[in-house]
């Protein structure tokens, strides 16, 4: 097992690692989505929702794949935090996820048609977005706070992070935003989080894989 996996497993789901500054944090995002709903946002909520469980699910892949492979997770966040919820996951980066589905969508022109430099504007934001945060990561990997052990996923193989690290949430969290009913965006955003929800009583409840 690989020295960053073995260190992120040592603090995984410490509590003796808990820091005031995480209710702030908690309060932040109550308070994005709670001005969302005050304005009837529902597109942008669900959005948001859809992001950010696209994120979970990610994360719980990541900590199957340490399981499995017994070497290393996809990525690894063994650094500082005050809670790390899996082995690539802590609070802090939680937190973030929970509103940044929010503020890519707001970024989205009135009708998906539009285009930016030609390019439809959902796939530009999506696109765009994604490659921000592959460069966010390369400086998270850079001091260390989010660590790779795989050759396919590291600063010589961006690509992989870009796909599937990233572009899938925005997709799908864009996808949701421009459904024409809120039904189906309910149905959607309800069905990830639900196969999220069993995949952690699965694999982490009952397996303990994770």
């Amino acid at each position: 097992m690989s020295e960053n996996a073995v260190k992120a497993l040592s603090i995984l789901r410490d509590g003796s690692n808990f820091q005031w500054y995480i209710i702030p944090l908690l309060a932040f995002v109550f308070y994005v989505y709670t001005v969302e709903a005050e304005k009837r946002n529902w597109n942008l909520i669900l959005a948001g929702l859809a992001f950010w469980g696209m994120d979970w699910f990610n994360e719980i892949v990541n900590g199957i794949v340490l399981r499995v492979t017994g070497y290393a997770p996809i990525w690894g966040a063994p650094g500082d935090t005050a809670y790390l919820i899996f082995v690539g996951l802590n609070i802090e980066i939680m937190f973030m996820f929970a509103v940044s589905g929010l503020i890519w969508a707001k970024m989205l022109l009135p009708k998906k048609e539009d285009t930016i430099l030609g390019i439809p504007n959902r796939w530009f934001i999506a696109i765009a977005g994604s490659a921000f945060c592959v460069f966010v990561e390369y400086l998270l990997n850079s001091a260390n706070a989010l660590t790779w052990d795989w050759p396919w996923w590291n600063r010589g193989a961006p690509w992989l992070i870009f796909l599937f690290g990233y572009l899938t949430f925005f997709v799908i969290a864009f996808w949701v935003y421009d459904m024409k009913t809120f039904k189906q965006k309910l149905y959607t955003v309800g069905g990830l989080w639900a196969l999220d929800a069993a995949l952690v009583v699965i694999f982490m409840a009952v397996l303990r894989w994770i």
